[in-house]
Order: C-alpha cells, then sequence, then structure tokens
C-alpha cells in the first residue's frame, strides 16, 4: 500500500512452532531525521537497519534523509532474527519512491540481507509457505536457498532471489519475473542414510519376529537383553522395514525441521523417515524441546518415525517421564513463562537396555555380580506408567556361539519391509477418512469399531486382566497389537492366537 510516496507496507511472517503468524512492515517517512525500528524487536531484528541501509547503498540506493520509522505489527508479538531483512528494504525503498511495486499485499517476502544485498537462508521456509495461501498471499520471494524448500507448498508461486537487485526485478512484475519462478520437483521417497539391515543380525527370531509387528503397527517397543546381544543393532535396523514416507508425512516433518534449521538437502524437502537417536546425557529440553527459541527437541524431530533411546535405564528419570504425555497424545506442548508452543511429536519409540547395571541378570553363566537391590534400583529407573505406555517388551537372550560361528543367511530388511507395507496397507483402508493411520494410533471410538473379539477371546481377555492385573491402557494396548497381529496374518477378526502372541510380548520372560 502506497500513501503518497512517503508510507508503504510490506509482509513477511513468522513461526511460533510451526504455526505461522503475519508480520506487517510498515515503513513512514516525513520531516525530520533519525531511523527508527519499533514493533518489539530482538537484536538481531534491531541490527537489521544497519544490514539493510550498508545493502541499500552498497546497490546503488540512496538512504531516506528524513524521519524514517519502521514499524512491525503485531507489536504484541516479540520478531525474532533475521529474516525481515528484504521486506524491511522493499519497504524503505517504495516509500522512499525509488521503486515502485505494483502489488505488494500478494507477496510474502522473506530473507537476511548481507552487506553486499546478497540474501541469505532463513528458518521456517516451508511452514512459512504451506500457510501464505490461507493468509491471502499467493507469491511468495524467498532466498535461493530457502525457495526449493518453500516450493512443496499447494497453491502459491515461489520465486527465488540471490540479492536485492533481483528481487526488485520479481517485486516489479512482468515477463522478468518468470525467469526466478521455482518449479517444484516430483516426491520421490528415500532410505534414510547409514540405515541397517535385518540380514546382518545373527539369530534372534523372537526380536525379529516383535521388530516386525511393532512396524507393522507403529507401536513401542522396548530391547531388554545382556551386552552384546544385538539389541542396538536391531533398533537401528527398524527403520530399514518401516514403509516410505507419504508426500504428505515428508511436508509435515519438513516443517519441523525447517523451523530448526536443518534442512540442508537440494530437494528442500526431508524424504525418509527421521531416525533421532539422543545420547544418554541429553537434557529434558533437548528431548521435548523449548530452550530460549523454543526449538523442538528430538520428540518432535523424530516425528513419522524412530525415536531411539539406546540404553534407556542411563537417561535420566525426569527425562523419560516427560515422554509420558507425548506418548498419548503425540504432541508436546511446552509452556513457559513467555510462551506456549506446540509441536507435533508422533514417533516410534524404540528403547533397550540392560536388565542390571553389569547386564547380565538372568544368564545361566553366574556372571552377575549385582546385588538384588542395585538390580531393582537399575530398573526402577524407568518408571511404572511409562512401561506402560510401551506395547511390546522382547527379551533378547545372547547369541549363541554356533549361531555366530555359522551365520546362516538371515531375512534382509528388504522382506521383511514387504510385509510391513502390506500391513499398512491394511491400516491405510481401514482409516480412510480418519484421523488417524496405524492400529497404535486408534483412540477409544476406533477400539470399539475395529477390535471386536468374540466371546472366547473376551473371556480370554478377562482372564489375563484378572492374571497379570492389566490396566485399563494395557488392556487396550494389547488389544492394538492383537488387532495389529491379525491384519499380518490376513484376518478380519481378533483370534486368541493373536491375542496369546500379543501378551508375549507384554509380559516376556525375566523382564
Amino acid at each position: 500500500m502506497n500513501n503518497g510516496g512517503n508510507l508503504y507496507r510490506t509482509y513477511s511472517a513468522t513461526c511460533i512452532g510451526v504455526d505461522v503468524v503475519r508480520v506487517t512492515v510498515e515503513v513512514s517517512i516525513t520531516s525530520g531525521v533519525g531511523i527508527f525500528l519499533i514493533g518489539l524487536p530482538d537484536n538481531a531484528v534491531r541490527e537489521s537497519l544497519l544490514r539493510v541501509t550498508t545493502a541499500m547503498q552498497r546497490n546503488g540506493f540512496s538512504i531516506p534523509g528524513r524521519k524514517t520509522v519502521v514499524n512491525m505489527a503485531p507489536a504484541d508479538i516479540r520478531k525474532e532474527g533475521s529474516g525481515y531483512d528484504a521486506a524491511i528494504a522493499v519497504a524503505m525503498l517504495a516509500a522512499s519512491g525509488q521503486m515502485f511495486f505494483p502489488e505488494p499485499e500478494r507477496y510474502l517476502i522473506m530473507g537476511e540481507l548481507s552487506l553486499d544485498g546478497r540474501l541469505r537462508r532463513v528458518r521456517g521456509a516451508l511452514p512459512i509457505a504451506v500457510n501464505a495461501a490461507g493468509m491471502g498471499y499467493d507469491r511468495l520471494v524467498f532466498p535461493r536457498e530457502s525457495a526449493q524448500e518453500a516450493s512443496w507448498a499447494e497453491g502459491v508461486r515461489v520465486f527465488g532471489v540471490s540479492d536485492l537487485q533481483e528481487m526488485a526485478t520479481v517485486l516489479a512484475g512482468g515477463d522478468g519475473a518468470a525467469a526466478f519462478e521455482v518449479r517444484r520437483r516430483i516426491y520421490s521417497p528415500s532410505v534414510g542414510p547409514g540405515s541397517c539391515d535385518f540380514a546382518d543380525v545373527a539369530g534372534q527370531p523372537f526380536a525379529r519376529r516383535g521388530l516386525e509387528i511393532a512396524a507393522s503397527g507403529g507401536h513401542n517397543v522396548l530391547l531388554f537383553g545382556p551386552p552384546g546381544s544385538g539389541k542396538s543393532l536391531m533398533s537401528k535396523c527398524l527403520a530399514s522395514i518401516l514403509p516410505p514416507m507419504t508426500r504428505e508425512e515428508a511436508v509435515e516433518t519438513s516443517m519441523i525441521y525447517s523451523v530448526a534449521g536443518l534442512i540442508r538437502d537440494d530437494s528442500g524437502l526431508l524424504t525418509y523417515r527421521p531416525f533421532r537417536s539422543p545420547h544418554h546425557t541429553a537434557s529434558t529440553v533437548a528431548v521435548v524441546g523449548g530452550g530460549v527459541k523454543a526449538m523442538p527437541g528430538e520428540i518432535s524431530l523424530a516425528h513419522n518415525g524412530v525415536l531411539c533411546l539406546d540404553e534407556v535405564a542411563e537417561f535420566a528419570p525426569s527425562t523419560l517421564d516427560v515422554l509420558r504425555q507425548p506418548l498419548e497424545d503425540r504432541r508436546i506442548v511446552i509452556s513457559r513463562a513467555r510462551y506456549r508452543i506446540s509441536y507435533p511429536a508422533s514417533f516410534m519409540l524404540v528403547a533397550s537396555m540392560n536388565p542390571c547395571p553389569c547386564g547380565y541378570a538372568g544368564e545361566d553363566d553366574g556372571r552377575c555380580t549385582c546385588s538384588p537391590s542395585a538390580i531393582h534400583r537399575y530398573r526402577a529407573r524407568i518408571s511404572g506408567p511409562l512401561l506402560d505406555r510401551i506395547d511390546l517388551n522382547i527379551n533378547v537372550k545372547a547369541v549363541d556361539s554356533a549361531m555366530m560361528s555359522a551365520f546362516p543367511r538371515q531375512e534382509s530388511s528388504r522382506d521383511i519391509a514387504r510385509r510391513v507395507a502390506a500391513a499398512r496397507e491394511v491400516q491405510n483402508r481401514r482409516f480412510t477418512g480418519e484421523a488417524v493411520h496405524t492400529n497404535s494410533e486408534m483412540l477409544p471410538s476406533h477400539i470399539r469399531r475395529y477390535c471386536v473379539v468374540g466371546k472366547k477371546e473376551s473371556a480370554f481377555l478377562q482372564k489375563l486382566m484378572d492374571s497379570y492385573r492389566l490396566s485399563a491402557r494395557g488392556y487396550v494396548r494389547v488389544l492394538k497389537v492383537a488387532r495389529t497381529i491379525a491384519d499380518m496374518a490376513g484376518s478380519d477378526e481378533i483370534k486368541i492366537e493373536h491375542i496369546s502372541e500379543a501378551v508375549q510380548y507384554r509380559f516376556p520372560e525375566n523382564v
């Protein structure tokens, strides 16, 4: 909007989590002296005036010689980062009459300016682009490095520019702008870097079967056994049998990575399921998110993928217990004095632990040197409520020496992945039009609809509840796992054998 050459508005945006808020940049030039920036800016935004004015001068433009006020609205939201530089520069150029841009209300402008006028990558390009059409903008101008990322959004035209001069060309419209429009690529899922293969796992048929069930239904799993039995290797192999991400899942996950500034792929999109494996010294904030800038944590970076907690008993109990709510709600709400932000956190949890501090409790060779009280304290580091949210507890035995020396050919991840994909396809058809995608995500209404059991199965479940003192949550999770096993067997009905196998993983021997 231009008012007599001395007032101009451009539009930018900021991310609050993966939600987006429009930021209106207003520049007023009137009689007087000085340049002022208002609208609750942080230090990086305050410094933008020096970057903008220096870039303007070095590109042949002049600084307005009158009183210049730059306002960033809404004033009650703190503006952070350097992504507003481009919008401020455009507004100053237009308000001072050095340039004319015909349709500023159609554009969202993002970009950090270097002192020579070049544009640098910004965080949050993808969520901003995804939400732009809903805010009424159909043209986006981003730095070239961020434009490919933004181009995955639907319903908008994305222009990637390298410097202030190219941005002016795009905003001026006409035939010159078309040369900077970014064409989105065809989505093609990929395999994550460094994925392990189940062909490299010696033996462990019980654990392999349990992990296949977990992958088929998206269930949480705990691997429990002595050192060197293959727990860590099998945890890393889990990602290799999960089905490829759909385009919608890829965009959803990439939005989180975009906010965190972790999108570095040339395609601008994370095309494989994330596998996050934080060290046990990770802080609570690093795991769940938060901090000064409310960044996403490991549980959100694992969205639509796997969160691997190797040596889970070594994590701080307080850190583990904050996982309880995200495991149920599949979101994390971070509330602090200055903000309240929600991030998606729908992940598969795969954890592994030893049975005791020395690692050999329950083995027949008598190597365990731990006292009963030490074993109890060690296992108590994982609280009962957290264990109740884990669907499959897998007891991993030490590998037999004969198996290691012979090492017969094992089934590969590719073969297992085919069966997992078939089971997931059954669930996709079942949950068409629903808010869930896998059996592990089922809500009580879905349980009543899709987990109906016969009289014999109902009596069997009742007996199990009484014998094992299953909680209501435990009962529901047994049903979910049994539903997955039935899907894998091609059965529309949940039968006693499916329930029996589900219970084996709920209460394995020696756990």
